[in-house]
């Protein structure tokens, strides 16, 4: 599934082609895809009409597009969502499932779902965050993120600190990968209760997940398999900077020892043995 990272290449691929312009049609080809839009997709596609795209914007593994009527488009890319941005003449191919087009004639916006976990959806009258999504707390690349709270919910959290990372009540856009590679940097074992850690060793962690995520931002993102891609339809290549997610066996970059994988919440954990000591 795509993280903050992936997602963040998205948003800022659609604020460079997508904001500014004005939707002159909208087709829904699969209802799926507008699942949470409850009116139906007739309703999802009057309320885009006409409208022009005023920003785009992320909160963790969300963006949304508020238009010129106040209304927003959110959406969610799941494990295999693509926003991609294409000329008009571009093959529309088996899984396209909505398609914007706009008053200029050029690029239009299409949503693409293999799996159809993703969606679409229009809130009205949205926010900032829209209210959908308003549960969803910041992200570590965020201004607007509290570092001190973030040390008070993990004293707080008997659990272990990689369950409480994946928490998006606590912080958003951190899953499995980066988690795990934030871990990794922290010397921190992902089964460690969150109340164990030391103020310095949450504010480390912390760290960690920002110098990790903001690597992959300059990497594009990371891609195992052609389903996370950019706008442009590009992959990303941070997968080749990777210390602990998927290298199971491999020697740890830091002390040589195999990197080792285990069974997580019906997923998986790649870490150190030596350099992260099970508690």
């Amino acid at each position: 599934m795509p993280e903050l990272p992936e997602v963040e290449v998205v948003r800022r691929g659609l604020e460079r082609w997508v904001v500014g312009r004005t939707a002159e049609t909208v087709e829904v080809f699969h209802p799926r895809a507008v699942r949470r839009h409850t009116p139906g997709a007739d309703d999802f596609a009057a309320a885009i009409v006409g409208q022009r795209v005023e920003a785009a914007r992320r909160r963790g593994k969300y963006l949304w597009l508020p238009l010129s009527s106040g209304d927003a488009i959110v959406g969610h890319l799941g494990m295999s969502g693509q926003l991609l941005v294409v000329e008009p003449s571009t093959e529309a191919g088996p899984h396209l499932r909505v398609k914007v087009t706009f008053t200029d004639g050029e690029r239009e916006l299409r949503f693409v779902d293999q799996r159809t976990f993703g969606g679409l959806t229009v809130v009205r009258d949205a926010t900032e965050p829209p209210q959908l999504i308003a549960h969803i707390a910041a992200d570590p690349l965020d201004p607007a993120f509290d570092d001190d709270a973030f040390v008070r919910a993990l004293a707080k959290r008997p659990s272990g600190v990689k369950r409480v990372l994946l928490d998006q009540s606590v912080v958003s856009g951190i899953g499995n990968i980066y988690a795990d590679e934030a871990l990794w940097r922290a010397r921190v074992h992902y089964a460690t209760p969150a109340n164990a850690l030391s103020v310095d060793q949450a504010r480390a962690l912390l760290a960690s997940a920002r110098e990790v995520m903001e690597a992959a931002l300059l990497a594009g993102g990371t891609s195992f398999d052609s389903l996370y891609v950019n706008v442009n339809g590009e992959s990303g290549y941070f997968d080749r900077s990777l210390d602990a997610y998927g290298r199971t066996g491999e020697p740890c970059h830091r002390c040589g020892t195999a990197i080792v994988r285990e069974p997580f919440m019906n997923r998986s954990s790649f870490f150190c043995p030596v350099c992260q000591p099970r508690p």
